[in-house]
């Protein structure tokens, strides 16, 4: 691992007891609560998984609920889970014992962008929410900020309330516009971070949707998360030979996922992975990532979805990670 040598983690093996007859092929997202509760947002038949610290399994929610494209859960500072489901088209707000408190966006109903269902390039302008949304952060306010997502190219605001209050984004690769919409997290001072995807960059908005900068030294960044210093936790997924980035070109050359943490000026502080995506500590497909209590780290990986149904990685290999601090 290439690390700082002020910050250094160490994988956590065998960490999750997974309960008998239980199984996650992807692990879309995770999120920890305020008694360092972890939550698994899971593509299967147990869509919600809930560990303590010590990786004992508590209980399951959400059975028959989800699509099997469930993608992000965020704990707002309340309490309640935001899950993100991009085959329904819709954010839901929960309990953290799973009871309904708020639904954005019209299940089964996806907003006008000219989105084919598969393809980015067809997305023609952004549309309302949501076509297929990905994450959900809250600022210091209170207001819920949404990526909007791989048939969208936007950013939402929306009140406590659930109130629309503002969209911005368009497809292409100028300041404000995207190409997927993944990942976001709110900065102390309000400012917003996106991870755009498929053009390998972090863009930096003020609360109200004004670009004020960017990040380049990322690829293919999924999720970011804050700890309380201000540092930026960021999962990178691999580009593969025969893909195609919109800001490299298309992709002759494997360059493996791997994590990376910047400072909050966007300088690299650390960085680890390694091309062997089955090694224990290394990514076969980071997608969602959370911080507990004593900034141990934990990464939910799409490696089904990336790595195993494209013949890249064995059916046994990793779908989440536990990372220790080393202090």
């Amino acid at each position: 691992m290439d690390q700082s040598p002020k910050i250094r983690y160490r994988v956590v093996e065998g960490w999750e007891q997974l309960p008998r007859g239980y199984e996650h092929r992807d692990v879309a997202g995770v999120a920890v609560d305020g008694e360092d509760r972890v939550y698994l947002m899971c593509r299967g038949d147990h869509p919600v998984m809930i560990y303590d610290r010590n990786g004992n399994f508590l209980r399951s929610w959400g059975e028959g609920d989800f699509s099997y494209r469930t993608h992000g859960v965020y704990v707002a500072p309340n309490g309640t889970l935001f899950c993100t489901d991009d085959g329904q088209h819709t954010v839901r707000q929960f309990t953290p014992e799973g009871r309904l408190l708020m639904t954005l966006g019209t299940k089964n109903v996806p907003s006008d962008t000219g989105y084919d269902g598969q393809n980015l390039e067809t997305i023609r302008r952004g549309g309302d929410p949501f076509n297929r949304p990905t994450n959900v952060a809250i600022g210091p306010g209170g207001d819920i900020y949404i990526t909007d997502g791989y048939g969208n190219a936007r950013v939402h605001r929306f009140s406590p309330a659930g109130r629309l209050k503002r969209s911005w984004g368009e497809p292409g690769n100028g300041p404000g516009q995207f190409h997927l919409p993944h990942g976001i997290a709110c900065a102390a001072d309000g400012r917003v971070f996106v991870c755009d995807r498929e053009a390998d960059r972090i863009q930096i908005f003020g609360p109200d949707g004004e670009y004020l900068g960017e990040w380049r030294d990322t690829q293919r960044p999924t999720h970011l998360a804050f700890d309380a210093l201000g540092r930026a936790y960021v999962t990178e997924l691999a580009w593969h030979e025969g893909d195609h980035s919109y800001s490299l070109g298309d992709i002759r050359d494997y360059r493996h996922a791997r994590m990376s943490i910047y400072d909050r000026d966007g300088r690299l502080l650390a960085r680890w992975g390694t091309p062997e995506m089955t090694a224990a500590g290394s990514f076969a497909a980071p997608h969602g990532l959370a911080l507990d209590s004593k900034n141990d780290l934990y990464v939910s990986e799409v490696t089904w979805t990336f790595a195993v149904s494209r013949g890249r990685a064995p059916a046994d290999c990793h779908t989440f990670q536990k990372f220790a601090l080393r202090l």
